[in-house]
């Protein structure tokens, strides 16, 4: 089994990369997991407090959860990983059932954080954008996709730039490529999919 680690800030375009990478392999030989999945549950708090909750600190995740089930997949166990709503802040009593594969993929702004998953990663990546470009989709995600007003966005952007500076991008030193533009850039994509083949190539584990 390889395990690659996708890390990069909020915005820059992962879940983009994650995607465009899956073309290169069969579905059935790839099992994607989401950082974001892993946050801690959040449903005692009040509407107000929910509002506050800095998604983008390492604490506010269940990184001891996140490793076990990467180290289960690693010994050739299912896991059921978790269901987590932004809008309520709370996780589903429902689950995703994931099969062990060829190909794990880890995705999520601070999974480099923490040295066991860094361990645990044969390949990480890194995926590098400006941060204008990752300002205009934090926009779009958060009104879309998590309810937020364009006034919280701008208000809750300054937690997330300081984030950044001392969480996320601190991380990229552990990167073993760095991958500018996101999933725009289709010709790093293409190096990184023939460098998983060739990892792979090299553990027996060649796959179509």
């Amino acid at each position: 089994m390889l395990i690659i680690g996708i890390a990069g800030g909020t915005g820059s375009g992962k879940t983009t990369v994650v995607r465009k990478l899956m073309q290169f392999f069969p579905e059935q030989e790839v099992a994607v997991l989401s950082q974001d999945a892993y946050y801690k549950d959040n449903s005692h708090l009040s509407d107000a407090e929910k509002l506050k909750v800095n998604f983008d600190h390492p604490e506010s995740l269940e990184f001891d959860l996140l490793v076990e089930h990467l180290q289960d997949l690693k010994k050739g166990k299912s896991i059921e990983e978790p269901i987590y709503s932004y809008l309520t802040c709370s996780r589903s009593s429902e689950t995703r059932h994931i099969e062990p594969r060829h190909v794990v993929i880890l995705e999520g702004i601070l999974i480099f954080t923490d040295p066991r998953i860094r361990h645990l990663c044969d390949i990480k990546v890194f995926v590098d954008a400006e941060a204008d470009e990752r300002l205009l989709r934090i926009i779009k995600r958060d009104i879309e996709e998590r309810g937020r007003t364009i006034h919280q966005v701008i208000e809750r952007y300054g937690i997330v730039k300081e984030m950044h500076s001392q969480f996320i991008e601190p991380t990229k030193r552990f990167a073993d490529i760095i991958l500018p533009q996101g999933g725009e850039n289709a010709v790093a994509i293409r190096i990184l999919s023939d460098t998983i083949r060739m990892k792979l190539r090299e553990m027996g584990e060649e796959i179509p």
